[in-house]
């Protein structure tokens, strides 16, 4: 029975999610405080975050980055800030989605299944050559399915399982052009819609974070107009 943690200071959204989402298997915990959410979480992890952005106590961006720092679990914003800057901001500091609010139950419910499976399956290119119990070398590139490791000449690299995924299926085929489409379906499943700048935004702090273990990371090459490619070195 998948765990998952709710943070909303809107009693009424967040009852009818957690009611929503018992009915549909899942273990549900609550709280309306995000300082109250992230002393849970210290002391145990869900299988997924959902979380408003502005929360009395502790703010949900705050809660996020604090989250990275030691755990990779998939991390979905329900939030009613409807500005580009902050679903940008949201995915940027680690989040794996960013949902606006009123949003429908059944989309949510899918988005967040989407997510766990992408957890599950820890990004794999289902069709293609590295299974999901092999590591994968391309070059100083190193990834480990059944650890979600990642190390980049010999560096580890800390990565949410959207950017694992990412990562994943961009390099397993050096070379080859992945459209933002095909990304996308990776990513989030093609029962979920979100557009092209969602992307764009996790390969950006994709390339941000192996940067700061290699200043001259550039094997994620933008292909303008048409994806990215990965170049092994």
């Amino acid at each position: 029975m998948p765990r998952i943690v709710l943070v909303d200071d809107d009693r009424s959204h967040m009852m009818s999610l957690s009611m929503m989402l018992e009915a549909e298997g899942f273990e549900v915990e609550c709280h309306s405080d995000g300082l109250a959410a992230w002393e849970s979480l210290s002391k145990s992890l869900p299988d997924i975050l959902v979380l408003d952005v502005k929360l009395p106590g502790l703010d949900g961006m705050d809660v996020v980055q604090r989250l990275r720092h030691v755990s990779n679990i998939p991390v979905m914003f329900c939030t009613t800030k409807e500005d580009e800057i902050d679903e940008v901001l949201g995915l940027r500091m680690g989040a794996d989605d960013y949902v606006k609010k009123p949003s429908s139950p059944r989309l949510l419910l899918e988005r967040i299944r989407a997510l766990l499976r992408r957890w599950d399956v820890l990004g794999g290119d289902q069709a293609l050559e590295a299974d999901e119990t092999t590591i994968m070398v391309r070059g100083p590139l190193s990834m480990d399915p059944m650890r979600h490791g990642v190390t980049w000449r010999g560096m580890a690299v800390a990565l949410t399982v959207t950017e694992f995924a990412l990562l994943k299926t961009l390099a397993v085929r050096p070379g080859f052009v992945k459209s933002r489409d095909q990304l996308m379906d990776v990513a989030y499943d093609d029962q979920v819609y979100v557009d092209d700048r969602t992307i764009d935004s996790h390969i950006k702090r994709l390339r941000k974070k192996m940067r700061r273990v290699d200043g001259d990371f550039d094997a994620i090459e933008t292909l303008y107009g048409i994806g990215y490619r990965y170049n092994e070195a």
